[in-house]
């Protein structure tokens, strides 16, 4: 995630310099036309999991249909048929089982490493790191300086056993971190650069403050102190939800299809999973994941307006004809769904009445040689013949096999 992160501040650091030249130096602008920027870069994948998902919604019911013909079978035979037929539905749509997770693999890394760079600005975005270092370069030279970082470090939460403040990114960090009366506590802290630190913290001031929040700092800091900044977790949990209802009103899911539970559970642990994590970290993540949410509510209102309008008929000969791009690539044929399905179930069917019917012969050749054998021996042949000898020694044999 480290080389995409820095992409991502380059283009965060691009912003920046755009939004200053035209007098607005602040981060949380730039963080909510990041976040625009890269939204419309995932948008192709959003659509292509969309309609997976369309697809899946219609696919379902003959998944489950295929599912409860072979409920409760565990043999090898059964389960092999079961998997053939799994697979000629998903053929026939010209889907995969993981086309629908494809698109969310890719986004995971992404979104891992906007929120590295949103989480500390100053460190991927040089244009903001120079008034911070403006700061720290001078600060570490002053006497007693350790001492005094130290204490003020962990005054704002920081670690100061395990943090070596002679590094300037260490210190970077913390002053990130600052409130305003943080920046007050440092200028009487080293008064013989209190005009620069003042001079510094006011600039700092006005790029990390967005509507009077600091976007360094979590909404959350007790129950007592309730800021406007506890707005940014509850909008982050009320686009969440409106934007899971409205991706489970485009599939339509059946309450009785595989993952319909899941789906429920997750309207409501997700959007509460957004409120507590927005409550908890940083206020720039905050706005990060309310811009986004507002931003995908928009976008899966043009999506769900798209994927009604679509033709389902065409979708799934779109996706065949790359199915058989794919095949050929490989130097396969064209498939032929409904052929290939009928062939393997054809096999599959013929082996197994081959394996029935060879069952069947053994027991009825063991039938025929139990019956020939109690004829001839409850038979009551002709005195001194060969056969009478034989069924004489036939009882002897059975008579000391009992004892």
């Amino acid at each position: 995630m480290g080389p995409i992160a820095s992409v991502f501040g380059y283009i965060m650091d691009f912003l920046f310099r755009i939004t200053s030249s035209m007098g607005i130096m602040n981060i949380g602008l730039c963080i909510i036309l990041f976040t625009i920027i890269t939204k419309l870069l995932l948008f192709p994948l959003t659509i292509k999991q969309q309609e997976s998902s369309k697809l899946m919604s219609l696919m379902n019911p003959e998944i489950k249909a295929v599912q409860n013909r072979y409920k409760g079978k565990t043999d090898q035979a059964s389960m092999a048929k079961q998997q053939v037929e799994m697979q000629a539905v998903y053929e026939k749509y010209g889907s995969n089982p993981m086309a629908g997770c494809l698109p969310m693999a890719i986004q995971l890394p992404i979104i891992f490493a906007l929120y590295r760079v949103i989480y500390n600005i100053p460190a991927y975005v040089p244009s903001v790191r120079v008034f911070f270092d403006n700061v720290a370069n001078p600060l570490m030279e002053q006497p007693d300086y350790v001492n005094k970082i130290s204490e003020l470090a962990s005054g704002v939460g920081m670690a100061v056993d395990k943090v070596d403040y002679t590094v300037a990114n260490k210190v970077v960090d913390m002053l990130y971190k600052l409130t305003p009366a943080g920046w007050d506590t440092l200028e009487s802290l080293f008064p013989q650069i209190s005009s620069t630190i003042a001079e510094n913290a006011g600039k700092i001031e006005q790029m990390n403050y967005f509507f009077g929040i600091n976007l360094a700092t979590p909404p959350f800091t007790g129950f007592n102190h309730i800021t406007i900044a506890w707005i940014i977790p509850i909008l982050a949990g009320l686009t969440q939800w409106l934007s899971t209802k409205l991706i489970s009103n485009l599939q339509q899911v059946d309450q009785d299809a595989p993952g319909a539970s899941m789906m429920n559970s997750m309207m409501i642990t997700m959007p509460l999973m957004s409120v507590f994590f927005c409550f908890s970290l940083p206020s720039a993540i905050g706005i990060y994941w309310v811009v986004q949410g507002a931003f995908q509510l928009v976008q899966q209102l043009i999506v769900n307006a798209h994927m009604n309008k679509i033709d389902v008929d065409d979708l799934i000969r779109r996706n065949v004809e790359k199915m058989n791009k794919k095949r050929a690539r490989k130097g396969l044929p064209p498939a032929n769904v409904s052929e290939k399905a009928s062939v393997n179930l054809k096999a599959l069917q013929a082996r197994e009445d081959a394996e029935s019917k060879a069952k069947e012969d053994k027991i009825s050749r063991n039938k025929k040689q139990m019956e020939a054998s109690e004829a001839f021996y409850n038979s009551d042949p002709k005195p001194g013949s060969l056969a009478s000898k034989a069924k004489m020694v036939q009882k002897y044999n059975d008579k000391h096999a009992k004892k």
